[in-house]
């Protein structure tokens, strides 16, 4: 007669439901320390976006050098160059913090003008009044947009706020929609009356009563 020995169990190597709870709880440990790793990630970088961002509003882009904004930021360089693989990335994450203080500004108090014009102008104003706050900024912000070989997302984002104030939601929107087409070109108009403003050629009032006529001549059909 053949007998089959017991397998045999040791404390090190717990059986059945014991091993599955120990191997869940290792997977579980990992998770968290991947989530914690994450979250320290995200502030870490947070603070070299906001570094950059108060470096370019006192001196614009030439202020944010990578060295300064590193030490500022109380990372090593090398952690900087990591996030960050050029000062014009950089640059155009501080432009994407900027649309997401806009963003979040229009969910709290959305626009109320009578007509989509009105609303679309108003976003484009409270645009310009945010970024005028810090005029080196707002020049460091424009000048990104105009030499910068970094793909950014900035006028697809100004033209899906104006779009939500204009006529709603903007998920069915194509972007062969004249609708689309109109507010990407209002995006431009006031990327170009920025510029104005920041040379000193345009006030706030002159800016608002260009988009204005622009706005009303696009939107009315």
């Amino acid at each position: 007669m053949t007998v089959t020995a017991e397998p045999t169990v040791t404390e090190d190597e717990p059986s059945g439901g014991a091993a599955a709870d120990r191997r869940a709880g290792q997977a579980a440990g990992q998770g968290a320390g991947q989530g914690v790793r994450s979250r320290s990630q995200h502030q870490r970088r947070k603070r070299i976006v906001q570094a950059a961002a108060a470096l370019a509003s006192r001196g614009g882009i030439e202020a944010m050098q990578m060295r300064t904004v590193a030490e500022r930021a109380g990372v090593a360089l090398g952690t900087l160059y990591r996030y960050f693989p050029s000062k014009m990335d950089l640059v155009v994450a501080v432009v994407s913090e900027e649309i997401d203080l806009l963003e979040r500004s229009i969910e709290r108090r959305p626009p109320r003008g009578g007509s989509a014009a009105e609303r679309t102008v108003e976003v484009l104003m409270r645009a310009t009044r945010g970024l005028m706050r810090e005029p080196e900024l707002a020049e460091a912000l424009i000048r990104s947009l105009l030499l910068s070989d970094v793909k950014t997302d900035f006028s697809e984002r100004m033209t899906n706020l104006m779009l939500r104030a204009a006529v709603g939601p903007t998920g069915d929107i194509p972007a062969d929609d004249r609708r689309r087409v109109v507010a990407r070109a209002l995006s431009s108009v006031w990327t170009m009356e920025m510029i104005e403003m920041l040379r000193g050629q345009a006030t706030a009032e002159v800016i608002q009563s260009r988009l204005e006529i622009s706005a009303d001549r696009l939107l009315t059909d």
